[in-house]
């Protein structure tokens, strides 16, 4: 009886057990299908196994080149899997829109994958800290003592001091010899920042620090092995990224060791004399470690990085601009030469040949060169990558949380929809001659053109580097006539991008500079090291 009762459950359950199976599998395949049509994720492109959608990058096109025929094909929203990492890409100006405007807060803190964790070892700065009260107060400090218009004027003298070398430097090659241009705007905005940072004193250990700096940003954030494959102990292993990166950061940081103990003896040596108005930055950031309250420290360690942050956002970004603006000057005369005119008729209206920072408000032309040379190059195309923090819809898209965002500003100002003849430099186009006019600008609330991004993660020192970008534009073009060398034709030069962080011209801007108006020249400017 036993034994027959026993034969009928095992026969019962041979001949339920797959139809539960099937049931069961059902429920959770209807459940999963559920879930996707809820959650209704953004298009994706097909993907391989393990790589996910990596095999997409590599075409020989730079990512947002790359991203961008992509979004012509999935939509101006994607979500790729690069590696183990979800990352939605937004091409278009409204996603950009709902992410940098209407989601702020969801997509405002930044992810950080273990070569970053490297760098950074829990002292965040101001660029790449999380979203949050500690990164909110750091960033209202920033903004009104570090980079506010009035700290940022404070530095003018350093800014036409280091302009006189520029131009010295560049007067003093041999007739009809050619110049490289790349690298003296380099100097000249390097030199300038390190300046305003540390004070009147130079860097002794300089060149060491701005060539760690150029390999510090030709790693491209989130894009080394261990950072695609964060699970993986063998990508920290095998990779070559983490340890260049302990590299970088132990000089770096005996470097800027050194600069903070001299500021903190000459701090203590002058006592209550210290004048608030002689400050450098990193006198304002220690000033401020004493101020701020026990809740949210200003530690040495935060202050070192945040030197770091505004060094690169300043240096790198001013001096690339620069160079785009010189080469997409050479290959139109016609902007070439509007721009000098104006430039020589305001000088000669002033009743002076030396080109100061008065008289750049009045270079209506010169600055819609800079904003169509940002438009066609800006200096970090994808931005900054953001992470969204709690899940919320894009362009009626699911956006899952804990996912990387790029936002492609590169795309965004190229895209037909928005520019007539998105490829060409055209400056009148903010005049009114299409585009949409003066009005159109990039301080972040016009989201066709965002080449210092948008929302509370915007770019603080957008005053600190177009300053830079205009005083040496104005002055390069009052006092030299440009050409190309060996009769190259303007259609001739290479205007390839370069990889990186930042993306510049591959080659350097190599020119013939024929002097126009050498006044400021002819005397010294002596500079207090």
């Amino acid at each position: 009886m036993a034994g027959d009762l026993s034969l009928h459950l095992l026969l019962i359950a041979l001949i339920v057990s797959p139809l539960l199976f099937f049931f069961v599998s059902g429920r959770r395949a209807a459940r999963d299908a559920a879930r996707v049509v809820r959650q209704r994720l953004p298009p994706s492109p097909w993907a391989l196994p393990v790589i996910g959608h990596l095999h997409h990058l590599a075409t020989g096109d730079l990512p947002h080149r790359a991203l961008r025929d992509m979004a012509r094909r999935h939509g101006p929203l994607m979500l790729l899997r690069l590696g183990e990492v979800q990352t939605v890409v937004a091409s278009s100006a409204d996603a950009a829109r709902e992410i940098l405007k209407a989601h702020d807060v969801a997509f405002s803190s930044r992810p950080m994958g273990p070569v970053s964790r490297l760098w950074f070892q829990g002292a965040d700065g101001l660029v790449f800290a999380p979203y949050g009260e500690p990164w909110r107060r750091l960033r209202r400090v920033c903004a009104a003592e570090l980079l506010s218009h009035r700290r940022v004027a404070s530095f003018r003298h350093v800014r036409e001091d280091e302009l006189s070398r520029l131009l010295r430097a560049v007067a003093s090659s041999p007739p009809s010899s050619p110049v490289n241009l790349t690298e003296m705007i380099s100097t000249y905005v390097a030199d300038s920042t390190v300046r305003a940072i540390i004070g009147s004193r130079r860097l002794k250990d300089r060149d060491e620090y701005l060539r760690l700096l150029g390999e510090l940003f030709s790693i491209m954030p989130g894009m080394s092995l261990p950072d695609l494959f964060p699970s993986s102990r063998l990508a920290m292993l095998v990779s070559r990224a983490p340890g260049r990166i302990r590299r970088y950061r132990r000089r770096m940081r005996r470097i800027m060791d050194s600069i903070i103990d001299e500021h903190k003896e000459r701090r203590d040596a002058a006592g209550d004399e210290e004048d608030d108005e002689e400050e450098d930055l990193v006198d304002v950031l220690l000033r401020l470690q004493k101020e701020v309250g026990d809740q949210y420290p200003l530690t040495t360690e935060n202050i070192k990085t945040v030197m770091v942050d505004i060094f690169a956002a300043a240096s790198e970004t001013s001096a690339t601009a620069l160079d785009w603006v010189m080469a997409e000057l050479m290959r139109s005369p016609t902007a070439m030469r509007k721009a000098q005119d104006e430039v020589r008729r305001a000088l000669a209206g002033a009743g002076g040949g030396e080109v100061t920072e008065d008289v750049l408000p009045g270079l209506h032309y010169l600055k819609l060169v800079v904003k169509e040379t940002l438009r066609l190059h800006p200096p970090a195309p994808l931005l900054l990558p953001r992470r969204c923090e709690s899940a919320c819809e894009v362009l009626g898209h699911d956006v899952p949380a804990g996912a990387t965002v790029l936002v492609n500003a590169w795309a965004i100002a190229r895209d037909p929809a928005h520019w007539e003849s998105p490829d060409d430099f055209s400056p009148e186009r903010f005049a009114g001659d299409g585009g949409g006019g003066e009005t159109r600008d990039f301080r972040g609330a016009d989201f066709e053109f965002i080449p210092f991004g948008a929302g509370r993660r915007m770019c603080p020192g957008m005053a600190f580097g177009l300053v830079h970008v205009e005083l040496a534009l104005a002055a390069l073009l009052f006092h030299f006539d440009w050409s190309l060398p060996g009769g190259m034709d303007a259609g001739e030069l290479d205007m390839t991008e370069s990889s990186g962080l930042t993306v510049r011209r591959r080659l350097q801007l190599l020119l013939v500079a024929r002097p126009h108006a050498l006044s400021l020249l002819c005397h010294e400017v002596v500079i207090d090291y």
